[in-house]
């Protein structure tokens, strides 16, 4: 027979786990998911992913999630025609793979590293036992899924109703994770046009005329390293 780990069920978060969570969660939501995944000892690993770096491929068997602790990573779907859609790009603090925990056999996409990423991967049943054990945990897991999942039915009906001139802008926003408060400018690590064509869903040709207007209005500024996002791009998002 294998070994067997046996752990004792823990009720709730000890004394001082709980003064170092809600010290963490004062820092934003990534220090508080690490503050709660540093409670797992056995079934975790933290990975480190160059750019173009596959974590993992559609149709491999889903057994454990992660966790991006830095970095970016778009989600694609391959038909059997061989087309490629991106239908999801995730930052720091989020979960991804998830899917597993729900009952999915095989991961329904590939996921692909934008660039340097840290990611911490966590197994089906280590995960599983700390959302039975922890309801903070629970709730805040349940919290992120339901605002990403707003977040998608915003960019299904962007897909559908708005110009690609919106949806770039918008994409663009996003990738800088630009909130309605933000004024200062913000830094996306370097992206090529072809990734964001695919993400705004036309060519190549487009992304690069709308991205040269976007310059000469003052909305961003980029290389081949780098791109800072202006508050003013805002207004192609906001216009009728």
């Amino acid at each position: 027979m294998g070994n067997t780990v046996v752990m004792a069920r823990r009720k709730s978060l000890p004394v001082d786990k709980k003064i170092a969570f809600v010290a963490a969660d004062k820092k934003g939501p990534t220090a508080a998911w690490e503050t709660f995944l540093a409670g797992i000892s056995i079934g975790k690993a933290v990975l480190e992913y160059r750019k173009k770096c596959n974590i993992f491929m559609q149709g491999e068997p889903a057994e454990s999630m992660f966790f991006l602790r830095r970095g970016k990573v778009k989600l694609s779907v391959s038909s059997l025609e061989g087309k490629e859609a991106i239908v999801g790009t995730l930052g720091s603090g989020e979960f991804f793979g998830e899917g597993c925990l729900a009952g999915q056999p095989l991961r329904v996409a590939t996921a692909i590293s934008v660039g340097d990423c840290t990611i911490i991967k966590v197994e089906k049943p280590a995960m599983a036992r700390m959302l039975r054990e922890e309801q903070g945990l629970a709730e805040m897991f349940v919290t992120h899924l339901l605002t990403r999942n707003i977040r998608y039915e915003a960019d299904l009906i962007d897909q559908l109703f708005n110009s690609g001139e919106k949806r770039l802008a918008r994409m663009l926003l996003l990738l800088s994770h630009f909130g309605k408060e933000s004024m200062t400018e913000t830094v996306v690590p370097g992206i090529s046009q072809e990734i964001l064509a695919q993400m705004v869903g036309t060519t190549r040709s487009r992304i690069n005329f709308f991205m040269n207007k976007f310059r000469k209005l003052g909305f961003i500024d980029y290389n081949s390293r780098e791109m800072t996002v202006h508050s003013g791009l805002r207004s192609v998002v906001l216009s009728d």
